[in-house]
């Protein structure tokens, strides 16, 4: 299976395009979609070539889910903290966007090998951002501890209008995701999908994999939480996170997992179906063949 990669590749490509050029780049104002409406405009000017103007809209929050002056708890925090005096936070944002940075070429690493860490950093501001509040609740499992002021249950942006939800304790972070889809074989693929997903971890190659769990009704740890945000049309997905899972590394591997969930679900849904439409086609051009002429 196929995992979702953090760099946005168009960021990264423009980018390094960019650092190579020197003072020969052209100007830029050219925006982009990912997946689950998050968007992104970037600008060079000829008077400043160097200088990167970069302006992300995230997916339109759910009333469940928390947000700080617009943005998901600790983002401002988490963006200073990976990109250091590189990146400069314009305040406010530009209009219909939610974050806007002025990020510096000049002050990259004159090491190529740094230099691309850090580029591909940038260019992942997408987990930089939407994760930050994961990953603060994450780092605080990884130490057995519950982050201070935080509700019992925490729902966090994911896509438009949709939240996941987390119950964080001492010893480990319960994860809940309300599975929608819009279409109606998407649905029923999604929802055998799913079912499949929780077998196959409980193989022995995956003991050390969260425990996974699959309900077509809501888990007791969601008992509470309004209708409008339980409305979901395949199910509820349930990830047990342990200390062990988000130690060291394995923290941004997990946190990245856990925000893109949907998406990968999304994503091996529509290759299902293309594989199952290419499958017919083939069957039926071999049928027609056999009814033809001799």
């Amino acid at each position: 299976m196929i995992l979702l990669q953090s760099p946005s590749r168009f960021l990264l490509q423009i980018l390094k395009d960019r650092v190579v050029s020197g003072d020969k780049g052209v100007d830029i104002d050219c925006h982009t979609v990912e997946f689950d409406d998050v968007r992104y405009h970037i600008q060079f000017s000829m008077r400043n070539p160097k200088v990167m103007v970069l302006s992300v809209a995230l997916p339109l929050a759910p009333p469940e889910a928390i947000l700080h002056d617009g943005l998901p708890l600790g983002a401002i925090d988490a963006i200073k903290a990976a990109y250091g005096a590189v990146v400069q936070i314009l305040d406010p944002p530009k209009d219909c966007f939610d974050v806007t940075m002025k990020i510096n070429l000049t002050k990259l690493p004159t090491d190529e090998e740094q230099r691309n860490v850090v580029l591909t950093r940038i260019a992942s501001v997408r987990e930089v951002v939407l994760g930050a509040p994961l990953k603060l609740l994450l780092r605080h499992l990884a130490s057995k501890t519950v982050a201070p002021n935080v509700d019992k249950l925490v729902a966090l942006v994911h896509r438009p209008n949709e939240s996941f939800f987390l119950a964080p304790q001492a010893d480990k972070v319960t994860v809940v995701y309300p599975m929608r889809f819009q279409d109606s074989i998407d649905i029923v693929l999604a929802t055998s999908f799913l079912q499949e997903f929780v077998e196959a971890r409980r193989t022995a190659a995956l003991n050390n994999a969260p425990s996974c769990m699959w309900s077509p009704v809501p888990p007791l740890e969601l008992k509470g939480v309004n209708a409008d945000a339980l409305d979901a049309n395949a199910g509820f997905v349930t990830f047990v996170v342990f200390p062990r899972h988000v130690e060291g590394r394995k923290l941004d591997k997990t946190v990245w997992s856990l925000l893109t969930f949907h998406a990968y679900v999304s994503y091996h849904v529509k290759c299902s179906e293309g594989f199952m439409h290419t499958r017919m086609r083939r069957r039926v051009e071999s049928l027609i063949q056999g009814l033809g002429p001799c």
